[in-house]
């Protein structure tokens, strides 16, 4: 079994040395003084007891120097994948699975999902159909990325905490390639359920993303106080029933509610989201997968979004003013 992670950064580097450590035949695509670093000294792995691993990986920028695989996991920001389907063809073949480890609703929403939307396209998260064209939705499995990892430098990834991966096929089945998948990814000491609704878990991680990840970029305020502060508190719950509303009349049955949610990330304590760091650090922001997308699945369902509205306008706005989005 060839396998390839596209975009190893920190989540994908962790995959990427967890599946070596196991003895896969994996490959990895990153760039830069990361890439470099791989290259000359093995990517180098602390886990959260603070031991070390180095691998000697094969590592490249060019997908046409490691060829066609049967697995190629995606484990790019959502707004960088549509600008690199093109590059990626030298890994796909008629066999390669396609895994989108990637934050959002996915571009294959709507793909066999068996009510009268079926063949929807989300151009949020796939402008001008660049994946659901150049990939193909039959050749997608989905994942849902629990691990939490950071590249401390370059060449070095630290894990903080997680090590799940769930999957899911479009149709719920528990397919040949999704169990394969999932067995070599529990051989490398990840969990790796095959879940038969995986557009539930979406939704439920999506839930914080969509609302923590905006609010923090405007407030600067880690997880425990805007999840604890009355004010963001109130508006991060307005957005969550907003999209409960959306998600649940496209068949989602959600497993804890609202507050629960809240909790949960009050409860991770003084963290730093994503598109907060982004904002920092000068780069895109995830702003459409996370929150444009439940915008556009409002419409798509004519279920009024006024809260997400709102917080999608500020956060635009924020981003195009430093220059990360737009």
């Amino acid at each position: 079994m060839k396998i390839c992670v596209f975009g190893a950064g920190a989540i994908g580097g962790y995959m990427g040395v967890k599946l070596a450590q196991a003895g896969a035949d994996v490959s990895l695509v990153a760039r830069g003084p990361h890439l470099a670093a791989m290259q000359a000294k093995g990517l180098k792995l602390v886990e959260e007891g603070g031991n070390e691993t180095v691998v000697q990986v094969t590592a490249s920028n060019d997908p046409a120097d490691i060829g066609e695989q049967d697995y190629v996991i995606v484990t790019l920001k959502a707004h960088s994948v549509p600008g690199v389907v093109d590059r990626m063809q030298p890994l796909i073949g008629p066999n390669t699975t396609i895994v989108s480890g990637v934050n959002g609703v996915p571009w294959w929403y709507f793909h066999k999902i068996g009510t009268d939307l079926e063949g929807t396209r989300l151009q949020t998260v796939d402008p001008g159909n660049k994946q659901w064209d150049g990939f193909g939705p039959d050749n997608v499995l989905g994942c849902v990325v629990y691990p939490a990892a950071e590249v401390v430098e370059p060449g070095v990834i630290k894990h903080i905490e997680g090590n799940r991966f769930s999957l899911g096929e479009p149709d719920g089945s528990k397919s040949d390639r999704a169990m394969a998948l999932s067995k070599a990814l529990a051989s490398a000491g990840l969990k790796a359920p095959v879940r038969p609704r995986l557009r539930d878990e979406i939704w439920v991680k999506l839930w914080g993303n969509l609302s923590f990840n905006p609010i923090s970029a405007l407030t600067h305020a880690t997880l425990d106080v805007l999840c604890t502060d009355p004010g963001t508190r109130a508006v991060a719950r307005g957005m969550m029933v907003e999209a409960q509303e959306v998600a649940e009349k496209l068949g989602v049955k959600f497993p804890i509610d609202v507050e629960k949610r809240i909790d949960g990330g009050a409860a991770v304590g003084a963290h730093r989201t994503s598109m907060w760091q982004d904002l920092d650090m000068g780069r895109p922001m995830e702003i459409d997968a996370l929150v444009g997308s439940v915008q556009e699945l409002g419409r798509i369902t004519q279920t009024p979004t006024p809260t997400i509205d709102t917080v999608l306008s500020l956060v635009q706005l924020r981003g195009r003013m430093a220059g990360c989005y737009g």
